[in-house]
């Protein structure tokens, strides 16, 4: 191995770190492959040793440290979530009541049933639409969906108008009455 000279050693570090890479994809050994890179740079005009071996750690742990997360993000987006993972975020109908206190309830997602806890203290009805949060062990940590605009009873919702409208008049006649005493009063 002394008839070797250093940019070939470099390379051949280049080759296994890369085979390493395509064998594992985890995103970090292609970083010191890219530091070997640089150091077959700094050797091919006849660099030295120490100065070889400065450039590639330095490379490689700049370019591990600042561009791996990102690379690591961007790979990761179309991930699909399998499993128990794939339950935070969607809704479900509370089968049996939830009650922290006593330690029950289920929740219905997907034709499934699961064992539930609140996430606060408040226990909640059966028939409740819950959006999980977070799962503990077994059990999905889940909370109450407030009910949209679009959701609300129409009746209801009539009556509130008409309440809204009834105050809207009596405060309108209300400032009519006072314009008029004070006008009367000038």
């Amino acid at each position: 191995m002394s008839n070797l000279t250093p940019a070939v050693v470099w390379l051949i570090i280049l080759v296994v770190l890369i085979i390493t890479e395509l064998m594992t994809l985890g995103l970090t050994t292609i970083w010191f492959g890219a530091g070997a890179l640089a150091a077959i740079a700094v050797a091919l005009p006849g660099g030295p040793v120490w100065l070889q071996i400065l450039v590639f750690t330095v490379v490689s742990l700049v370019l591990l440290f600042s561009t791996r997360p990102l690379a690591v993000k961007y790979f990761n987006k179309n991930r699909t979530k399998t499993n128990v993972e794939s339950l935070i975020g969607r809704e479900g109908v509370v089968k049996k009541e939830i009650d922290n206190l006593a330690g029950k309830g289920q929740v219905v997602i997907g034709g499934m049933e699961w064992t539930a806890r609140a996430a606060g203290n408040a226990a909640i009805p059966e028939g409740t639409i819950v959006v999980i949060r977070a799962v503990s062990g077994v059990k999905l940590i889940v909370e109450a969906v407030e009910k949209s605009h679009e959701e609300t009873d129409p009746a209801a919702e009539q009556i509130t108008i008409e309440q809204t409208t009834t105050e809207q008049t009596t405060i309108e006649q209300k400032i009519i009455e006072r314009t008029a005493t004070e006008s009367s009063e000038l």
